[in-house]
């Protein structure tokens, strides 16, 4: 072989030196120097090489190679030509470094071909290839077993005929031949314990001489030494072959999806106690894909970036089972419980930390080396990033606390999630760096914000940079990032396109790609790319060949694995509003009291000289009168009388700030005059009976579901008070009410008019609702309206989502004249249009309307003329700002890969739903669990509804609580609630596979495919052995008959891990299908079982695909492995040198400190991924395990 190997150097020599020179003047450098690894770059400088034949194979291999696709514009070359070229560098490292052992005569004969097809590929002289033929046929001689006593291995000498057998040197002695002792068993056999004949084990070496023959076996993932005597053959039925019925195969196909993870398919898809959307599973799969978890969700304002947090928790528990999450929000959304109510939804639980809480934790990972267990799963809101928490403090007797900087080893989260993300944009603040810290530990990272994906953005620069700063290290990197993104796009266009000569156009457009600063270094040698270049060249391309490159080169936008960015003009209205006004006057008494409350609160705020506190509670109170003049006398009482709840303070708030009510003593007497007066006012209320006369009207209609939000609770027990009068059911949720009761009254608000639990009116606050859907119900009263724009289109997109069954959603507002509220409705919320359709735009610009609108409402200096004329303003510029965001995110969104047709996304996750993961599915793996592992044929699961019972005896829950120690320990709720269901003395359990029954059914089991039963199920039902099946399926489009297949698992390890179910058939059409066919499939009795030699056909033809198949990953992997290092090395020293350079600049002390731990993460980063990559690159295979073999009748049906 090495003889081969050197005329192939010989014959490539020739063929680069002809074509090499017509690709550049400066081809010596550019495509050969420049492309040689960084040891044979040296090796031509120091020997100072000046010509190709001065190369060695593995060089000209690697020029080869890395000149593929500009040769491949020269010279027509056949698509896996480059998959030779790659198995080749394999081969020649093998020859080069043998070890004493003889070499294969089937791998020599493989090496050979490979070789053969190079020279043929490159026009190599005949003798050439003759050379290559002599040996093949010599391999096959060999395998044969005509070759003589080297047919088991093939020589390695280069003296011997070209793979001839091995000839003994003069001076070598022979090998003497030693007659062994007689012996029971040989190795390689199966052997038995006499003690214990269910354990069998493998023979690894006969052991002979002394009083006994010994053998020495792999017993428990150890070498084991017994006795002859102690030994035995095992048992051996009259038929070894365990036969599944049809069902069994279902559920064990499952088990199988369950315990080996692909990404081709989705874990998360109907999990969770939501309702179903698709464009939530966009990030989902980004983030499964991408070469480092780590995504920027971007979406605009009432997409669900909550939710798809919480499906992505969903797919990395299920795939990597991740146990410890860290959430980071502003205080508003911990005091307002948002990320709680909504995680539960996904039976995640997590604990709020306050101050305290959190120096517990960070002393005891300190301590511990860890962070607490029990605080696993937390949620830490921004008010807590401060000095102290960084550097540490000074406690009692001068000792000092542990800052988070300081802690080594730090705290790594196994997921850190970052909401309004856009707050961390000042890199100089402790808020930016403590967030840089966490993300910086962290395997996984999500940054949750609307702000706007443009190029010109700092804030969007500044979040990536936290994201992945190994990609994007200054604003340089960022721009050249997007360079190469205009000339994909264009590339896109023709492939959609499809004008003549769009195969040329389109790779025109890649090779502009390759040529900027970005794709040279991080582009152009990625396999992805490279496929796509090959596949462009090639002739005959059809539709869908075509929509397949369309996808590939979509993926290779840059940004795209970084960002998800889902605007509601992508996924469309779901439904049209009609928004409608009813304008109330106030009763003369009322404005009278109205009039009164704003004297009165001007002057306490003069008073008070228009402190921060004051400020707040004033405009809280004028709202309030605004709302309901009815609701005035209690909430003055509560403040009176510092009953006032703090959460109900945090609903009437559009800011995160601690109330202080402190200074109430100093106004009490005013206070007490506004009561006097409101506890006097007229019963007599207009409002209110428009409001029941809405409600009535409603009622008289099929559907009559009203839901009805206020921001304060006063207001809300007013409504139920006048709501209960008109006979309607109502229901009454806010803040303080418990979740269970919320969902309670949600599933009733969701039964139908006719049933006598149902609800027809249902009174929220915004809180209340958090993390409720509504869109049964199509009509929504504002009885009173909030300032902040984004709470408004919270409200509404209660009811206008994915799903609402009307066509229209009505919007009814209550608006009452000569109000602050009545001004702000009419001359800025209306006129942003937030009424009429999703609003879109970014967080920041809504944030800054709803700041502006409280500084024009509590400006009390404002002539009524003046504050009309400021708040028309801002509606024009809130508009004008909203419009321009958007224009110049369209003008750039082909910089950012964000114009994807919106069926693309749509059809890339259905292909992600298998059924095999489907809810009937899992019911099936789960029931055939039970009746297995119980011994029983009687139904565990009761019931035909979606909502099951689980019923098992004590025995029954005792066997199945051994399976479910075997697990791995768990510290999740769901886990512990079904431990202590196992050993608890209630025979029965609510449970459910159905995602919209677990929704309805708080308190049911959600059977998902990371709850305990269903993970014990799939465990037990593990295909460990292969099984057999005999089945029967009707299909019009398939070749009828009897026919032989065979399932295969495939585990491919490298730098991209990933798991396969593989179908075989000697039918190319019934291969491709036997994934489908299976899943309507019976079993048969007329089929035979294949036979021993039909099952070595099939691995015939198995093995052909998993040769082709192991070549390309371990090429693949070889390309990932040179391109991530190439790119990791040339990023981390842009990374360094920028942040030493921003130490150089630092002036304070503190902003040193944190740029130096940033420096030492960022090279601890550096080392952990660069042996990451180098443990991978040595362990590219995909290792193969047959699973099913069977046969399947086909019977002809109505065609489809």
């Amino acid at each position: 072989m090495n003889d081969l190997i050197r005329i192939a150097t010989v014959e490539l020599a020739r063929f680069l030196s002809t074509k090499l020179p017509t690709l550049s003047p400066d081809w010596w450098q550019k495509s050969v120097v420049g492309r040689l690894s960084f040891q044979q770059q040296r090796m031509v400088q120091e020997r100072g090489y000046a010509t190709l034949q001065q190369l060695d194979f593995a060089a000209l291999l690697r020029v080869l190679d890395q000149n593929w696709y500009e040769l491949s514009n020269v010279i027509r070359v056949p698509r896996e030509g480059r998959t030779w070229v790659k198995e080749l560098q394999t081969v020649r490292n093998k020859w080069a470094h043998l070890s004493a052992e003889a070499m294969p005569a089937s791998e020599a004969y493989r090496d050979a071909d490979t070789l053969g097809r190079l020279l043929a590929m490159i026009g190599s002289d005949p003798a050439s290839i003759n050379a290559v033929e002599s040996a093949k046929t010599a391999a096959v001689t060999a395998m044969a077993g005509r070759g003589g006593p080297s047919s088991q291995g093939m020589s390695l000498d280069s003296n011997a005929a070209v793979l001839g057998t091995a000839e003994t040197k003069p001076n070598e002695p022979e090998a003497r031949v030693t007659a062994a002792p007689a012996s029971l068993f040989k190795m390689g056999d199966l052997v038995a314990l006499r003690s214990n004949p269910a354990t069998v084990m493998p023979v690894i070496e006969v052991l002979p001489g002394g009083a006994e023959c010994r053998y020495r076996v792999f017993h428990n993932n150890a070498k084991a030494t017994y006795y002859e005597r102690q030994l035995q053959a095992p048992a051996v039925a009259v038929d070894e072959r365990r036969i599944l019925t049809a069902h069994e195969l279902h559920a064990r196909l499952t088990s199988l999806q369950i315990l080996s993870p692909s990404s081709a398919n989705l874990f998360s898809l109907r999990s969770g106690r939501v309702q179903f959307v698709p464009y939530q599973y966009r990030p989902v799969l980004k983030l499964i894909r991408a070469d480092r978890p780590r995504l920027l969700i971007a979406d605009e304002v009432g997409v669900g970036k909550t939710i798809e947090a919480g499906l992505i928790i969903k797919e990395l528990r299920a795939r990597t089972d991740i146990s410890s999450v860290l959430i980071i929000c502003p205080k508003a959304l911990v005091a307002e419980r948002k990320w709680l109510v909504e995680m539960k939804r996904f039976d995640e639980h997590f604990t709020a930390l306050d101050g305290p809480l959190l120096r517990h934790c960070l002393h005891e990972t300190n301590l511990e080396g860890e962070w607490p267990e029990q605080y696993a799963k937390a949620i830490l809101p921004f008010s807590l990033f401060d000095s102290d928490l960084l550097f540490g403090r000074s406690g009692r007797g001068g000792r000092k606390d542990e800052g988070l900087l300081s802690l080594d080893p730090p705290p790594k989260f196994d997921l850190v999630i970052v909401d309004e993300a856009h707050h961390i944009r000042n890199a100089e603040t402790f808020l930016h760096q403590g967030v840089r810290y966490f993300c910086d530990n962290a395997q996984a990272v999500l940054l949750l914000t609307a702000t706007p994906v443009q190029l010109g953005s700092d804030d969007l620069y500044t979040l990536l940079n936290v994201l992945r700063p190994d990609l994007i290290i200054d604003h340089a990197s960022f721009e050249q990032m997007a360079e190469p993104n205009r000339s994909i796009n264009m590339a896109i266009q023709h492939c959609r396109a499809a004008q003549k000569g769009w195969q040329r156009e389109a790779r025109t457009c890649l090779d502009e790609v390759a040529q900027t600063e970005w794709g040279r270094l991080f582009i152009r040698e990625s396999p992805a790319f490279q496929s796509i270049h090959d596949r462009l060249q090639e002739d005959g391309l059809g539709d869908t060949d075509r929509v397949g490159l369309t996808r590939a080169i979509e993926e290779l936008y840059t940004f795209s694995p970084l960002i998800n960015r889902t605007r509601r003009r992508d996924i469309g209205e779901f439904t049209t509003r009609k928004p409608e006004t009813v304008t109330v006057e106030f009763t003369g008494e009322q404005k009278r009291l109205h009039d009164g409350l704003l004297d009165v609160v001007a002057r306490i705020l003069a008073f008070c000289h228009g402190q921060q506190n004051v400020k707040f509670m004033m405009t809280t109170i004028r709202r309030q009168a605004a709302s309901c003049l009815y609701g005035l006398a209690p909430l003055l009482q509560d403040m009176l009388t510092g009953k006032l709840d703090r959460l109900e303070l945090m609903e009437a708030s559009d800011g995160d700030e601690d109330i202080d009510l402190g200074f109430i003593d100093q106004v009490r007497a005013d206070i007490n005059a506004l009561l006097e007066q409101a506890r006097n006012l007229d019963p007599y209320d207009p409002k209110v009976a428009a409001f029941t006369k809405v409600l009535l009207d409603k009622n008289k209609l099929t559907n009559n579901k009203v839901l009805v939000f206020s921001t304060f609770r006063h207001t809300l027990a007013y409504l139920a008070a006048h709501t209960q009068r008109t006979g309607l059911r109502y229901g009454l949720i806010h803040g303080d009410v418990p979740d269970e009761e919320r969902t309670n009254l949600r599933r009733r608000f969701a039964l139908p008019r006719e049933d006598a639990d149902g609800l027809d009116v249902l009174l929220s606050s915004e809180v209340g609702c958090e993390g409720l859907d509504f869109q049964f119900c199509d009509l929504l009263i504002n009885y009173d309206l909030p300032w902040n724009p984004m709470r408004i289109e919270q409200r509404i997109g209660r009811i206008d989502r994915y799903g609402q069954k009307s066509e229209t959603v009505a919007i009814v507002n209550f608006v009452t004249p000569g109000t602050v509220d009545a001004d702000i409705y009419e001359r800025c919320l209306w006129r942003i249009g937030v009424f009429q359709h999703a609003v879109g735009g970014s967080e920041e610009i809504l944030g800054e309307i709803t700041q502006e609108l409280h500084d024009i409402a509590e400006s009390f200096n404002l002539t009524p003329d003046e504050r009309e004329r400021r708040l028309t303003q801002l509606a024009d510029n809130g508009i004008r700002q909203i419009r321009e965001e958007q224009e110049l995110e369209s003008k750039q969104a082909e910089l950012f890969g964000l114009n994807i047709p919106g069926q693309y996304w749509r059809q890339e996750i259905e292909a992600a739903e298998t059924y095999w993961l489907s809810s009937a599915a899992m019911h099936r793996c789960v029931s055939t669990y039970l009746s297995l592992r119980l011994g029983s044929d009687i139904e565990q699961l009761l019931g035909e509804k979606p909502l099951k019972t689980l019923r098992l005896s004590q025995d029954a829950r005792n066997k199945l609580l051994d399976d479910y120690r075997r697990l791995p320990r768990s510290i999740e709720l769901i886990a512990r609630d079904w431990e202590k269901w196992l050993k608890g003395a209630q025979p029965t359990m609510a449970v459910t596979f159905d995602q919209t029954t677990a929704a309805e059914n708080p308190k049911a089991a959600h059977l998902s495919v990371v709850h305990p039963l269903v993970r014990q199920a799939a465990h037990y039902l593990e295909l460990d052995e292969p099984t057999y099946v005999s089945l029967s399926v009707e299909d019009a489009d398939l070749p009828p008959g009897e026919h032989r297949f065979a399932l295969y698992r495939w585990t491919k390890h490298g730098v991209k891990p990933d798991e396969a179910l593989v179908a075989v058939a000697a039918d190319p059409a019934v291969e491709a299908a036997l994934l489908k066919i299976l899943q309507s499939a019976t079993e048969t009795g007329n089929a035979a079982l294949p036979e021993a030699v039909e099952c070595d056909a099939l691995d015939v033809r198995h093995h052909g695909k998993w040769t082709e198949a192991q070549a390309n990953h371990i090429a693949e992997n070889q390309q990932l492995v040179e391109q991530r290092i190439q790119s990791l090395t040339v990023s981390h020293g842009a990374r360094c040198k920028a942040i030493e350079d921003q130490i150089a600049r630092a002036t304070n002390d503190k902003i040193r400190l944190m740029k130096e731990s940033e420096l030492v993460r960022a090279n601890a980063d550096f080392a952990r991924r660069l042996e990451q990559i180098h443990k991978a690159a040595n362990s590219a295979d995909i290792l193969a395990a047959p699973v099913v073999f069977g046969t399947i009748a086909i019977m002809s049906g109505e065609a489809k």
